[in-house]
Parts: structure tokens; C-alpha cells; sequence
């Protein structure tokens, strides 16, 4: 009797199924994020749609596909819930996730993270009331409500020329409010943010962004198989003779926050200086953020490390006390949790015998590990 074919396999604290060495069926990121689990290291719960599955879609199409991983779909959402507590769809209580691309080999093209995922006009004013921050809830929306337009729906911009149509709209927010940071807009700005989102999104595309969020799960799913196959990603392919039949998996994770309140804050870093291999423990983070903030050049980052943070300061031509009340790092704004941090990268390093690239988010005083590679 043949074994039926498995195509997702979860990964959180009560059950884990991949492994590191399962990266060609897993992707990099899904098998290392299975392997932080194996190691006691404290990950967002999630699972991971194989790659086998993205060979599948290029082959058969999404119809077939839908049918063969329905179910485990269906079963991997289900193990979320119990996991967190928590239903998805259930608007008063919303279960939040992230879904991410992730291939054997990084690749430049793919499809971009998707975060808040299951956001909709009902499960924010339930977001709002339970953590009872209504700008965090209307920050959250906004950011999913942009990168899933941008990324599944197909409004970014089409060459570096162009401008991103939704930062055109924040900055005009920000100008008529007389503000330079996103974090000086209040709840009523983001929420006005949403609306002018969405009617973008109906002008553009002729249709409403998707409020159910059963349909914005596929969407994305099938959004990360589909930029398997973009062209960007076949021309990477052809000249890094990658065989376009390894394909991409898919990670849909618990959503864990960086922006609910100064102590919280999303980061990277590098278990050794990447220029010069010398074992200093590095990297940035910001307060009060999440997702791509560190990257996106919107606020000036803070280092982790107190010696980085000096470095910086020195470079930047900042005086130790300005640094100290404006830019401190997170060794001294959260010791515990920088000592936590420190402890996973030896842990990884030591682990995989090699430098190690990591993300973090650290949500009300707690530290979480999104990757590492």
C-alpha cells in the first residue's frame, strides 16, 4: 500500500517534522526554522508547504494543486490554532500569520513576506479591543493592506523609476498632517491610510482587496508559486543554472509583533562581523516596528551590540551622549533580552558550524527567531 504524498509539514513548540537536513524539500528557510524548533530555540509556530508542491503547481496548475493540498492545509491551520489558542477567521480574536517565500537557494525575484495576514474591517476592531492599542491594530492593517496590494494584487511599481503608488499616499498623508515619520501618525491617519489603500487597489485592478481570510491565504500561496516562475526569477535561474524544477516552498507562520509599544522591536544580525569574520556579534533593530523597517531606510537603525553602537557613532560622527539618549543599543535598552539573543546565535553557530544571518522580532519583552542561515 503506497504511503499518501505529504506536502506540508508543521513545525512549533508541541510537534516538529522537518529538519535542517530537509532543505531540498523544505527550502532553506523552512528547514532551518524546523531545526531552531529541534534545538529548543523560540520560533512563531507555523508549517511549511514543500517545494515539491510549487513543481506541482508549474506542472498542473493551481486546480490540481488545490486539490492535493487542501487538506493539509486546512490540518496546518488547524495546528496554529491549537498551538495559540486562537481561530482563524475569528474576527474578535483574530489568529494572525505571515507567509513567506523560501527556496533551497536564495534568489533574488521572489516573492516578497506578507505580513497580518487575516486583517479585515471586522478582525481589526477586535485586534483593537484585545490588546486595547488602536494604533497598532490600524499599523498592522495598513501594513498588510500594502504589502498584500503590492505583492499578490500586483501594484508595485514596475521599474526603480517608478514610485510605489502606496508610499506616494503615506507621504501625502504625512505632508497634509504636517509629520515626517510614519510613527507620528495616529489611528485615525492609518485607518485613513486603509480606505485610501483599498480604493487604489479598486481603481487599479477593478476589484476590492479580498476580505475573507481563507481567500487571502491562497492568495498568497499561490502568489509564492507564482514568482517561482516570474521573470526575474527564470533569468536568476538560467544564469546560475538553478533547474527551475527545484521550486519553492511556502512558511505561513504565527504573527508575532515588533510594533505593539516601545518594548517591542523587529531586527537582524550577524553572528560575527560579515566583512572581516571577526567573532563581534552584530546587527540593527528598531523599536516599534516590523517587518522590512530595519531595511527600508525610514528610521536610522540602532546597533545590538553596545561595541557596534560605538562603532556606528564613531563613523556617523555622533557624540557617546547623543548615542547614548537617542540611539542606544539594545545591550542597554534590553539587556535580558540582548542576553537571550547572544545565547541563540552561539546556540546556532556552534549548531551549524558556521556564521550565522538571523532575524528577530521581539514582541512585549519577548524574544522570537523568525530565520536564520
Amino acid at each position: 500500500m503506497n504511503t499518501p504524498e505529504k506536502f506540508v509539514y508543521v513545525f512549533g513548540s508541541s510537534r516538529t517534522e522537518g529538519a535542517a537536513a530537509m532543505k531540498n524539500l523544505l527550502g532553506g528557510k523552512g528547514a532551518n526554522l524546523a531545526e531552531m524548533c529541534r534545538l529548543g530555540i523560540t520560533v512563531p509556530s507555523g508549517f511549511t508547504i514543500s517545494t515539491e508542491a510549487c513543481t506541482a503547481f508549474t506542472e498542473q496548475g493551481r486546480e490540481a494543486v488545490f486539490e492535493l493540498i487542501q487538506g493539509e492545509v486546512l490540518a496546518g491551520v488547524k495546528f496554529l490554532e491549537a498551538e495559540m489558542g486562537k481561530t482563524f477567521g475569528d474576527a474578535s480574536d483574530p489568529l494572525l500569520l505571515s507567509v513567506r517565500s523560501g527556496a533551497r537557494a536564495s534568489m533574488p525575484g521572489m516573492m516578497d513576506t506578507i505580513l497580518n495576514l487575516g486583517l479585515n474591517d471586522e478582525a481589526v476592531l477586535g485586534l483593537a479591543r484585545k490588546t486595547n492599542n488602536a494604533r497598532f491594530a490600524w499599523d498592522s492593517y495598513r501594513r498588510f493592506v500594502q504589502m498584500y496590494g503590492d505583492v499578490v494584487m500586483g501594484l508595485k511599481p514596475v521599474s526603480k523609476e517608478d514610485h510605489d503608488p502606496f508610499e506616494v499616499i503615506i507621504d501625502m498623508v504625512k505632508a497634509q498632517k504636517g509629520v515626517k515619520q510614519d510613527t507620528d501618525l495616529d489611528a485615525d491617519d492609518l485607518k485613513e491610510l486603509v480606505q485610501r489603500f483599498k480604493s487604489l487597489i479598486r481603481a487599479r485592478i477593478g476589484r476590492d482587496f479580498p476580505t475573507d481570510p481563507w481567500e487571502q491565504l491562497w492568495g498568497a500561496v499561490w502568489a509564492v508559486f507564482e514568482s517561482w516562475n516570474n521573470e526575474r526569477a527564470c533569468v536568476y535561474r538560467e544564469l546560475n543554472d538553478i533547474p527551475a524544477s527545484w521550486g519553492t516552498a511556502v512558511n505561513v507562520q504565527v504573527m508575532v509583533f515588533g510594533n505593539l509599544g516601545d518594548n517591542s522591536a523587529t531586527g537582524v544580525a550577524f553572528s560575527r562581523d560579515a566583512g572581516t569574520g571577526e567573532d563581534l556579534f552584530n546587527g540593527e533593530f528598531l523599536v516599534n516596528a516590523q517587518g522590512e523597517d530595519v531595511v527600508a531606510g525610514i528610521r536610522t537603525p540602532q546597533q545590538v551590540s553596545l561595541v557596534g553602537s560605538r562603532r556606528w557613532a564613531e563613523l556617523a560622527l555622533v557624540s557617546e551622549e547623543e548615542r547614548r539618549l537617542r540611539y542606544p543599543s539594545l545591550q542597554e535598552l534590553m539587556p535580558d533580552i540582548y542576553q537571550q539573543l547572544l545565547h541563540a546565535e552561539t546556540t546556532l553557530e556552534n549548531h551549524f558550524r558556521d556564521m550565522q544571518d538571523i532575524e528577530f522580532t521581539i514582541q512585549q519583552g519577548k524574544l522570537w527567531m523568525l530565520q536564520t542561515r
